[in-house]
């Protein structure tokens, strides 16, 4: 997250949103510490099937695909993104057309509306490694307001203005 923010903050000159790897209010709070003007949380809103492998998940329990495709995605590690992966691995490689059914955004689609983790291929970040609940959205957005401002509350006695360096 760091080094694209920084960099994002050089080169931008319009507010900026951070995305990838935030869960909770610390992230929150380093993307704004980074230039961040907000946040974008992709995992956490979906079916109730679905949060719930999240929260019994680590951040161990996604996987990238598409690497011999030039086009890496991370997803969750399940059967389907499994086989995308074997298929992958295969000697000679692997073309699009021999993961297309399996990796379908029709099928990943579905697995957000049947609740299926099995179903199809999910995107999912090694965040799920620190969802361990499923509040409301209202309270999400609660205990994210007041996190970043106790976080950001904090940072403030950091600042030593006597330091003897």
């Amino acid at each position: 997250m760091g080094l694209n923010l920084a960099r994002a903050v050089k080169e931008l000159k319009i507010p900026f949103i951070a995305s990838g790897g935030i869960a909770d209010g610390r992230g929150f709070a380093a993307a704004l510490a980074l230039g961040a003007s907000g946040v974008n949380m992709g995992t956490r809103p979906i079916h109730q099937n679905i949060k719930e492998r999240i929260v019994a998940s680590t951040e161990t329990d996604t996987v990238h695909i598409f690497r011999t495709l030039h086009n890496t995605a991370r997803v969750f590690k399940n059967k389907v993104s499994m086989e995308v992966v074997a298929i992958e691995r295969r000697p000679g490689g692997a073309k699009f057309e021999d993961v297309r059914e399996l990796v379908a955004g029709a099928r990943g689609r579905k697995v957000y509306e049947n609740g299926d983790p099995d179903y199809g291929i999910w995107s999912a970040g090694i965040a799920v490694g620190l969802i361990d609940d499923i509040p409301t959205c209202k309270d999400l957005l609660k205990k994210l307001e007041s996190d970043v401002e106790a976080i950001v509350g904090q940072m403030g006695g950091l600042i030593q203005t006597n330091s003897k360096l």
